[in-house]
């Protein structure tokens, strides 16, 4: 497992134009505007990139067209987890030929009963980790998918050479105890925003946020604190100034309010698809001033007066 998942990384939004097809001018336009942060790499077709709306053919296209102006230093992720093994691993090669370096791999769902299941977890994540020519994230999201991978899958999950991390977003703080107690040589990565620096402190190194998309610096500097400065009464000063902001996006229009966040930065994003809804005028101005207290927060939070 050579392949380490270190720093931030955004599941990118998709633009879509007034049409409500994917925007490929603004693609790169955001793309190269990703490019000039901080951010480790990028997850293309993650849940915020409304995935689960778009056609295969549509995916296939919005991966090539950020691998095409992402910059060489950027590690691309590739959200490829279908309901079948088949259709996963069918995905997970095509982004290969691309220069993907890793596939996020949600669980399997629609038939609860049946996969709801440690030997049903490791069939399919054992068969598409066997036949994939990209390293598995293997990506826990109960609240979603209504199923949570049991704790006798990912013990032999783990022990695959070609699984290397688990974005884990159960809420669940003492899974995130049981993965970095009992798992330590399989990656963690944060998948649960506001316990960013609970995992950060049981040694995660890497965090999936979604928010990162439109406030790259805000939530770099959270990462440099805790991982690389090991300094946690920073780490703290810069989390507490981010929960305003995972408290809204708990609120019920997540991916509408990343891409009205990105908008405000000048990233291009068009509106959410049907029949996902866009926030109202008075969201938005909610959403603007908590974003200004915001950054001023974290500003203060990192500035040298703080951090002696």
């Amino acid at each position: 497992m050579s392949l380490k998942l270190n720093g931030i990384f955004p599941p990118i939004t998709t633009p879509f134009d007034h049409n409500g097809n994917i925007y490929a001018t603004k693609v790169q336009h955001n793309v190269e505007k990703w490019n000039r942060t901080t951010l480790s790499g990028y997850v293309v077709m993650g849940s915020t990139g409304e995935s689960v709306m778009l056609t295969t053919d549509e995916k296939i296209s919005l991966w090539e067209q950020v691998a095409k102006w992402a910059a060489p230093e950027k590690m691309l992720i590739a959200g490829t987890g279908m309901e079948s093994v088949r259709e996963t691993v069918c995905l997970t090669n095509r982004a290969a030929e691309m220069g993907y370096k890793a596939a996020m791999v949600r669980t399997p769902h629609y038939y609860k009963n049946l996969v709801n299941r440690a030997d049903a977890q490791m069939l399919y994540y054992r068969a598409v980790a066997d036949q994939s020519k990209l390293p598995l994230i293997i990506y826990n999201w109960p609240q979603a998918t209504g199923v949570d991978i049991p704790v006798e899958a990912v013990v032999s999950l783990s022990e695959h050479p070609n699984v290397i991390a688990i974005k884990e977003s159960s809420g669940d703080i003492s899974r995130v105890h049981l993965l970095a107690r009992e798992f330590p040589h399989i990656g963690l990565s944060c998948g649960w925003d506001d316990q960013a620096l609970e995992f950060f402190a049981w040694g995660a190194r890497s965090w999936v946020c979604a928010g990162s998309n439109f406030l790259p610096r805000e939530h770099v500097a959270l990462y440099e604190a805790c991982v690389l400065e090991k300094n946690f009464d920073k780490g703290r000063r810069i989390m507490s100034a981010l929960l305003p902001l995972m408290s809204f996006l708990d609120a019920g229009k997540f991916v509408q309010s990343i891409k009205f966040g990105c908008e405000l930065i000048g990233l291009s994003v068009g509106q959410v698809r049907a029949p996902l809804r866009p926030l109202n005028s008075e969201e938005k101005r909610a959403f603007q001033t908590m974003i200004t207290t915001l950054k001023r927060s974290v500003a203060h939070a990192t500035s040298g007066a703080n951090n002696g």
